[in-house]
């Protein structure tokens, strides 16, 4: 699979400088992590929910969570269990069924048909057991699980469960913490929890391509709610705890993880109090203003405005809990030109230091504070491409929409 594989051969040639690289649920955990993207929610319930993921991998998607927590209600935990079996089941076995043909190697369009990396939220260790015990054939398609109100105290046994289950399915499965619960944030607990936290997860590193954040449990920490015209780092006690994981989890000496950004809430009109977050100026002048509108209309500015806060703040990929939010996710991840350009010129020039005009002119690029920098950006630009110069967000954007720009 690859981002923008959904488009054909010709449409991605256009847009990128540099084309998405390819990756698979074998990719190194590294890897995944920072391929994650945005990653779609779906509850566990759905009874159509094979044909949902097959249809959201079509339109762009390349992770999912399947949902058993709070995406469902408490008595619906077994029902919800026995369509999950049954869903991941006939995946499976259309897998297998599928010719070279049909996963689109014909076609040039690597990744085409392909699933996406599919996860399970579970609600408890024994839960892992229990659903890998009986999974059979649907463990084929499945990546790992996702790890709900992880702590110190309840991760070693979410852990343990998820290295049980690599031995009964004779495969590797992989681990997303889930860090929400309270005395992450509360202040006179939260050092010394995070730090605990991490002590667990070093021994499973190989295991986690990602932490994420559960910035709606914070919030509820406190009785708090985000507006649409708000960003979590509007919330100053929801900003400084993705601030304190970040410190924690983030670092770029090679113990850092991919840390995912907070979920957005949003995805019909709300009454608005303030002005939209959108400029005009990008899309004014090539039959883009409708798209503009459009992203208004639907509160996408607030997401647009959080998704660049969240790279800011060190943070890759989003919880997403509606297809539409997958498209701008990914449009703002892709690298620049430019600072593709401002990356390969740093990680070019010997280690010793020293300072560079970038060749966009307008900027210092100073070799040994940017060069984690330059990395990290690197890897995005293997996993998101390079866009070509005169292709922005607004480019992108219209592409995984399906729309013209």
């Amino acid at each position: 699979m690859r981002h923008y594989g959904h488009l054909p051969p010709a449409r991605r040639r256009e847009l990128f400088y540099k084309e998405p690289a390819e990756f698979g649920p074998e990719s190194p955990v590294r890897t995944l992590g920072a391929a994650l993207g945005a990653t779609l929610y779906s509850p566990a319930t759905r009874p159509g929910l094979a044909d949902d993921i097959r249809k959201q991998a079509a339109s762009g998607v390349v992770s999912m969570v399947l949902c058993l927590e709070d995406a469902i209600g408490d008595a619906d935990v077994a029902d919800a269990e026995e369509n999950l079996l049954r869903q991941l089941t006939a995946l499976a076995e259309s897998e297998a069924g599928r010719s070279g043909a049909d996963a689109g190697e014909d076609s040039g369009e690597a990744g085409a048909g392909q699933l996406p990396l599919l996860f399970i939220r579970v609600r408890s260790a024994d839960q892992i057991t229990r659903l890998t015990s009986r999974l059979g054939r649907g463990l084929s398609v499945l990546t790992g699980f996702v790890l709900p109100k992880f702590t110190a105290v309840s991760g070693p046994a979410f852990l343990e469960a998820l290295t049980g289950a690599e031995v009964l399915s004779g495969r590797r499965l992989l681990a997303m913490p889930v860090l929400e619960s309270p005395e992450l944030l509360h202040l006179e607990t939260r050092a010394a929890a995070l730090a605990a936290v991490a002590r667990v997860i070093d021994k499973y590193r190989d295991r986690i391509p990602a932490i994420r954040l559960g910035v709606t449990d914070f919030c509820a920490a406190y009785g708090l709610r985000r507006t649409p015209d708000m960003t979590a780092y509007d919330v100053q006690l929801v900003a400084s705890a993705i601030g304190d994981v970040v410190n924690v989890f983030g670092r770029s000496d090679g113990t850092g993880y991919t840390i995912t950004g907070p979920v957005w809430e949003y995805f019909r009109t709300q009454e608005r109090m303030f002005k939209p977050q959108l400029r005009l100026s990008p899309f004014r002048g090539r039959g883009a203003e409708a798209l503009r509108a459009r992203l208004i209309e639907h509160d996408m500015d607030g997401l647009l405005r959080e998704i660049a806060l969240d790279r800011a703040n060190g943070l890759l990929g989003k919880t997403c809990i509606h297809p539409s939010h997958v498209a701008p996710v990914h449009a703002l991840s892709v690298v620049t030109m430019e600072e593709y350009s401002d990356a390969a010129d740093i990680l070019r020039t010997a280690s010793g230091g020293g300072v560079l005009r970038s060749a966009y002119t307008n900027k210092m690029n100073e070799v040994k504070p940017h060069r984690s920098w330059a990395e990290r950006t690197m890897l995005r630009a293997e996993l998101f491409g390079v866009s070509r110069d005169g292709v922005d967000f607004v480019d992108l954007l219209a592409a995984g929409l399906g729309r013209a720009a």
